[in-house]
């Protein structure tokens, strides 16, 4: 054998040797804990909610599941658990859609939960893609076939992130490289499971959340020049077949689960700002209650909370950060309501809430 075949032989054997390693060190590390939960190291986690959700329902312990969007990113699973007295995982996911909710709730399914708390708004039955054309939503890794495998064990930026997680479960390193994976330059920077997408303690809470802000997000959207996005996924009939496909199949499939949905306390900015830049945007998204309401009460395991026409909440501008995203202490009032089971649509009168928020909102004055 001539030298460079020697040479050409040694750098194939050296590269399929680091290939196997990368594969070794991320099975045993296993950053998203799609094996098992983190007993060898300390376990790491992810803000990436659509990549970290697979591995959560897999290595968790749980009774009940929290889904929703931005407006339950922020929900902390230990107050979940505290105020409903459950063991919850969270897998809200920030500016999530129907299908992509309802195939993680799916995957949520197979550990069989008793419950579910639902965090829905018209919005998010928008038309959107097939789960494998959604390039945020790594499908295979819920699905856990050959093909998700075999890209996470041999995938060399997971053994970088395997070789920081070793690297900070070796005491003398831990600090240094604490500071390293502050989640900008690495995937993995939360230690605790309660932390994942929750505010920090430092966050500016009363800077965030308050009547400024959230008037000027109304102006900002009502502008002329871009009040064209209020409308932006409002389809009445693409809205009915999402909810049916993602939300309706999944409640009939599991008819021994509890589904505790809920309507998020917009401000009634958000309304308002329908009301007087698209008011066919308002109609359908009153049209989507009228339909979705009745058909989710036809469901024994189905208990429905509409929180949109809680003026108290709704009304104080204070408590939003824009006209939709409302503060922390809005989160714990959600939970105290769906413990105290108030706001409970009626299965006799399931328009009730309804026509209160249409009265609110046709009575609400702003100065432009």
């Amino acid at each position: 054998m001539s030298v460079a075949s020697k040479n050409l032989w040694r750098f194939l054997c050296a590269t399929v040797a680091i290939i196997l390693m990368a594969a070794t060190l991320n099975f045993v590390v296993d950053p998203l804990h799609l094996f098992r939960p983190a007993r060898l190291l300390p376990a790491m986690y992810s803000p990436d909610s659509r990549m970290q959700d697979a591995g959560l329902i897999r290595s968790q312990q749980f009774d009940t599941v929290f889904m929703g969007t931005s407006l339950g990113i922020h929900f902390r699973q230990s107050d979940i658990d505290r105020v409903l007295g459950v063991r919850s995982l969270k897998l809200a996911m920030t500016g999530s859609n129907s299908r992509e909710q309802g195939f993680v709730l799916a995957a949520a399914m197979e550990r069989r939960p008793k419950r579910v708390i639902w965090q829905m708004d018209d919005w998010i039955f928008r038309d959107a893609p097939e789960i494998d054309s959604d390039i945020y939503v790594p499908a295979d890794l819920y699905r856990r076939n050959v093909k998700s495998i075999a890209g996470y064990l041999f995938s060399g930026a997971m053994a970088r992130e395997s070789l920081w997680i070793l690297a900070r479960a070796i005491p003398p390193f831990e600090p240094i490289v604490a500071r390293l994976t502050n989640g900008v330059m690495f995937k993995f920077p939360i230690a605790n499971v309660d932390d994942i997408n929750a505010l920090r303690p430092d966050f500016d809470v009363a800077g965030f959340y308050n009547a400024q802000n959230a008037v000027a997000a109304f102006r900002r959207i009502t502008d002329p020049a871009r009040s064209g996005s209020i409308a932006e996924g409002y389809n009445y009939d693409a809205m009915v077949r999402g909810f049916e496909r993602d939300a309706v199949a999944l409640i009939e499939n599991n008819p021994d689960v509890t589904f505790d949905i809920y309507f998020a306390p917009y401000s009634i900015l958000q309304f308002v700002a329908m009301r007087d830049a698209s008011p066919a945007t308002l109609k359908i998204a009153y049209d989507f209650s009228a339909y979705a309401f009745p058909r989710l009460l036809q469901f024994p395991n189905v208990r429905l909370h509409d929180f949109r026409d809680v003026k108290e909440v709704t009304h104080d501008l204070g408590n939003y950060g824009d006209v939709i995203h409302h503060s922390p202490a809005i989160d714990l009032k959600i939970l105290s309501w769906l413990a105290e089971r108030r706001h409970l649509v009626d299965r006799a009168k399931t328009l009730v809430s309804l026509e209160r928020l249409k009265a609110q909102v046709e009575a609400y004055k702003v100065d432009h």
